[in-house]
C-alpha cells in the first residue's frame, strides 16, 4: 500500500524478512478492563483502601528504590530532560511530587489540584514543571525556586505537552478544543476542532506544527503560528474509532497513530496522506464496528501505544490484549509478533539501539531485542498494573508508576541482569 510514496521518503531496509510469533503463558486480556476503569473510576469507592490491599503481595521485587508518598494510583511521571536526576509524578490522590531519583527526597510538592493528576512533565530545559488534573486545572512550577508561576483552568483535560524548544504548552480537552500558552506570560491561542474530544496530541520536532487525534477518528495537523489546520485526515483515511496514541519519528517526516479500531496508521504530515496501515490479524478478533464498540466497550481490544525505532526503520505497535507487532517501515512487513501474558499499557524504544520496553497490566516491564525478537529481561515488583514508565537517556534506569500507589526505580546495569 502506497509503496511508491513510501519509497520516495525512505531508503528500503535490506535484510531477510522474518516473521516470528512468541507466545508467553498467561491469560491475555483478562485484566484489560482495569486500565480504563482505573482512570475513570470515581473516588467515592474508598480508593485503594479495600480488600484489594490483601492481594498486593509481590513474590519478586527487582527494584532498587520505591517512592511511596502517593496514597492512591500513580497515573503519570516524567524525567527531567537536562540531567535525568529528577522525576515528577502525579496521581489519583490529586497530588504531584518532584523528587530525586537517587534517594526519593521530595524537592517540591505541587499542591492545589482538585482532581486526579493525569499529566505531569518537565520543560525541555528542566526549569519548569507542568501538572494538569482531570477537571482542567493546569499549573506550572519553577523547579529552582519551588514556586507556582502560572495557572489556568480549561474544560475537562485529556493531555498537556511541552513544546520541544520553548516554554510553551499545548493541551487537549474533552470538548475538542486545544489550547496553547506561552509561559509565564499566559499569551494564548485556541485550536477549534469539530467538537469531538481531543484524545491525544504531539508537537512535531520542527516546533511549528502539532498533530492532534480525536474521538471521532480524525487527525488534524495544526500550524501553531496561525492556529489553523494544515491537513485534516477524515473519511476513509481516518480511524474508525477514537485515537489513543501518537508518535513521530525524529525528523518529523512520519507520524504514527493508534486507535481503538485496532489499527496503527502511518501519516505523512507534509501532505496529510496516510501512507501505511499496520494491523496484527489475530489482535483484531475482539474488535467491533464503532457502534458496537460503545455497547461492548469492556470487551474491545485497542492499540494502546506506538513508537518509532531511532536506529532502524522499524515501528512497534502494542495492544491491550498483550499483542505487540514490529514492522519494517519501507516494506511494511511484519518482522516479529509477540504475545505477552498481560495487556500492554505503554512501549518505549531506547535512544541508541533497537531495544524496546513494554509496560504491562501485570505490573512488569519487559525488555526486547527487535533484531532477534527475543525477550532480554524483565523488571518486576509492582502489585498492580503499570500506568506509565520512562527510561533514561543512557538506558541504565527504568522508572515506573503503578496502580499499587508506588513508583519504582530499576537500575539495569547490574551483574545479575
Amino acid at each position: 500500500m502506497a509503496e511508491q510514496e513510501l519509497s520516495a521518503q525512505l531508503e528500503l531496509h535490506e535484510g531477510e524478512e522474518i516473521v516470528e510469533v512468541i507466545e508467553l503463558p498467561g491469560n491475555g486480556a483478562a485484566a484489560a478492563d482495569d486500565l480504563t476503569n482505573e482512570v475513570e473510576e470515581e473516588e467515592d469507592d474508598g480508593g485503594w483502601e479495600t480488600e484489594d490491599d490483601e492481594n498486593m503481595e509481590v513474590v519478586r521485587d527487582d527494584s532498587d528504590l520505591t517512592f511511596s508518598r502517593h496514597t492512591k494510583a500513580v497515573f503519570c511521571l516524567s524525567l527531567d530532560e537536562k540531567s535525568n536526576s529528577l522525576v515528577v509524578t502525579g496521581g489519583e490522590d490529586d497530588r504531584a511530587f518532584v523528587w530525586r531519583l537517587s534517594n526519593g527526597e521530595v524537592l517540591l510538592e505541587c499542591t492545589g489540584h482538585k482532581d486526579s493528576i493525569v499529566s505531569a512533565s518537565f520543560s525541555h530545559d528542566s526549569a519548569l514543571v507542568v501538572t494538569g488534573d482531570m477537571s482542567g486545572l493546569i499549573k506550572v512550577w519553577r523547579v529552582e525556586t519551588k514556586e507556582e508561576i502560572w495557572s489556568f483552568e480549561v474544560g475537562d483535560l485529556q493531555w498537556v505537552e511541552w513544546h520541544p524548544y520553548a516554554h510553551v504548552l499545548l493541551a487537549g480537552t474533552d470538548e475538542g478544543s486545544c489550547w496553547m500558552w506561552k509561559i509565564p506570560s499566559g499569551e494564548c491561542k485556541t485550536f477549534q476542532g469539530s467538537g469531538s474530544q481531543a484524545t491525544c496530541g504531539k508537537v512535531l520536532p520542527d516546533g511549528k506544527r502539532a498533530v492532534v487525534g480525536y474521538e471521532d477518528g480524525t487527525v488534524r495537523v495544526w500550524d501553531l503560528k496561525q492556529a489553523s489546520p494544515l491537513h485534516i485526515v477524515k473519511g476513509q483515511d481516518s480511524h474508525q474509532g477514537p485515537l489513543t496514541c501518537i508518535a513521530t519519528n525524529d525528523n518529523g517526516s512520519l507520524v504514527l497513530t493508534g486507535s481503538v479500531d485496532c489499527t496503527a496508521k502511518l501519516l505523512n504530515p507534509l501532505t496529510g496522506k496516510v501512507v501505511g496501515v499496520f494491523s496484527v490479524q489475530n489482535s483484531t478478533k475482539e474488535c467491533v464496528e464503532t457502534e458496537q464498540m460503545e455497547e461492548t466497550e469492556s470487551n474491545s481490544n485497542s492499540v494502546e501505544s506506538v513508537g518509532f525505532c531511532r536506529v532502524l526503520p522499524l515501528v512497534a505497535v502494542g495492544y491491550l490484549d498483550g499483542t505487540m507487532g514490529i514492522w519494517d517501515v519501507p516494506s511494511q512487513t511484519l518482522r516479529h509478533k509477540w504475545q505477552l501474558q498481560a495487556g500492554i499499557v505503554q512501549l518505549l524504544w531506547e535512544q541508541h539501539s533497537p531495544i524496546i520496553y513494554t509496560g504491562s497490566l501485570d505490573g512488569a516491564v519487559r525488555i526486547w531485542d527487535a533484531r532477534s525478537g527475543r525477550m532480554e529481561s524483565e523488571c518486576c515488583g509492582h502489585a498492580a498494573e503499570i500506568l506509565d514508565f520512562v527510561v533514561n537517556k543512557e538506558a541504565s534506569m527504568i522508572v515506573t508508576a503503578s496502580g499499587d500507589r508506588t513508583v519504582k526505580v530499576f537500575y539495569l546495569q547490574r551483574p545479575d541482569r
